[in-house]
């Protein structure tokens, strides 16, 4: 599958990536979408004479091959919507972006993604939550996002680097340069233990208008996000906002009524937009994720025995993310028939599960 056609695709004008993944659907590949007839595109819901013209134009094309070089210059890795190692629990939002831009050596699909975020006037009592929070974090193999702005997200990404747990910051803006410039150097030790990702294409400037749609990256990609610090009005309370509207967890820390930076994580628990926690091992609790570890141990030392190989790869597949079957069968590497029949075991023994949007996940 062409490069070139994936980020000609996000380039079209006009074009959207909710009417992108409608073309993708309907002619299978990006290569398609450029390929197909007029008439063909016409019949596809959204699409007008004018988008038309816009893909048979060539400008996309040109634009994207212009990209490539730029962005092969500098070893970003362009992410394609249904590639295997796009960030999985992004694709399931209805509003995720079609491609994204990589630069790190992270895991985008590790076993638990978990989003930091909060105020940009973080106080001490923050970094101090942060510290405690990444000290407990570190020992569940888990991968931080943030947006590494001021505050209580540049805090997270240091206390991640001190912790030696991968994070990768999520960014407003192309990776041919970083805003705020103060964090060029922590976005540079971020690259050999985590990354930085972004939706937007080289040389996009950090306009006001592209936070909230890196806020619903740093919501998207993750199973749970923690509200630090927050005034009642920012970005921690929309991307908080967001992570519920993708039905994700959201905890809170408490603070004092009178402090400024924690009205708006107050507000969150007395409305049950968030759970509250007083402590990092309240999380673990309210996640299960004790449990999950005692589960998946008992299942290594019994069930699991008695699979075959190809039914062991899918069970620790589906153990870091859910995944499509055509994920699956790239991983396993079996026939369709064959696969089908695994997937049909493990679910009559609970050990997997289909959930809405033909996902499988770990049971």
């Amino acid at each position: 599958m062409s490069t070139i056609h994936q980020i000609g695709l996000s380039l079209i004008k006009n074009v959207g990536h909710i009417t992108a993944k409608n073309l993708l659907v309907t002619f299978g590949t990006a290569e398609a979408v450029f390929q197909a007839s007029a008439a063909d595109l016409l019949a596809t819901p959204g699409i007008g004479v004018g988008i038309v013209r816009e893909i048979k134009s060539g400008k996309a094309l040109k634009e994207a091959e212009n990209d490539l070089i730029e962005i092969q210059k500098r070893q970003i890795k362009p992410v394609f919507y249904t590639d295997a190692d796009f960030p999985s629990r992004l694709r399931e939002c209805h509003d995720a972006p079609i491609i994204m831009y990589y630069k790190g050596q992270a895991n985008l699909n590790r076993q638990r993604v978990v989003s930091i975020v909060g105020t940009r006037k973080a106080s001490a009592y923050g970094r101090l939550l942060c510290r405690q929070l990444l000290e407990t974090l570190r020992q569940y193999d888990v991968l931080v996002v943030s947006g590494l702005a001021f505050g209580i997200d540049v805090a997270a990404h240091q206390e991640c680097l001190n912790q030696n747990v991968p994070t990768v910051g999520i960014l407003g803006h192309g990776l041919d340069r970083m805003y705020p410039r103060l964090h060029e150097s922590i976005a540079g030790k971020m690259l050999d233990q985590g990354g930085l990702l972004t939706e937007f294409p080289l040389f996009t400037n950090p306009d006001k208008e592209n936070f909230p749609k890196r806020n619903r990256i740093i919501a998207g990609m993750a199973d749970v996000t923690i509200v630090v610090e927050a005034a009642i009005k920012g970005g921690a309370l929309i991307t908080a906002e967001l992570a519920g509207s993708y039905n994700r967890d959201v905890f809170a820390f408490p603070g004092r009524s009178t402090d400024v930076y924690s009205q708006g994580c107050n507000f969150l628990i007395k409305t049950n937009r968030a759970g509250l926690i007083n402590h990092p091992e309240d999380l673990i609790q309210m996640m299960s994720w004790e449990q999950k570890e005692l589960k998946v141990k008992q299942l290594e030392l019994s069930v699991l025995q008695a699979l075959t190989e190809e039914e062991r790869k899918i069970v620790g597949f589906l153990h870091v993310a859910p995944a499509r079957i055509d994920q699956i069968a790239q991983h396993v590497q079996v026939k369709q028939s064959t696969l089908t029949m695994h997937l049909l075991s493990l679910e009559m023994q609970g050990l997997i599960v289909l959930s809405p949007g033909q996902l499988y996940k770990e049971g």
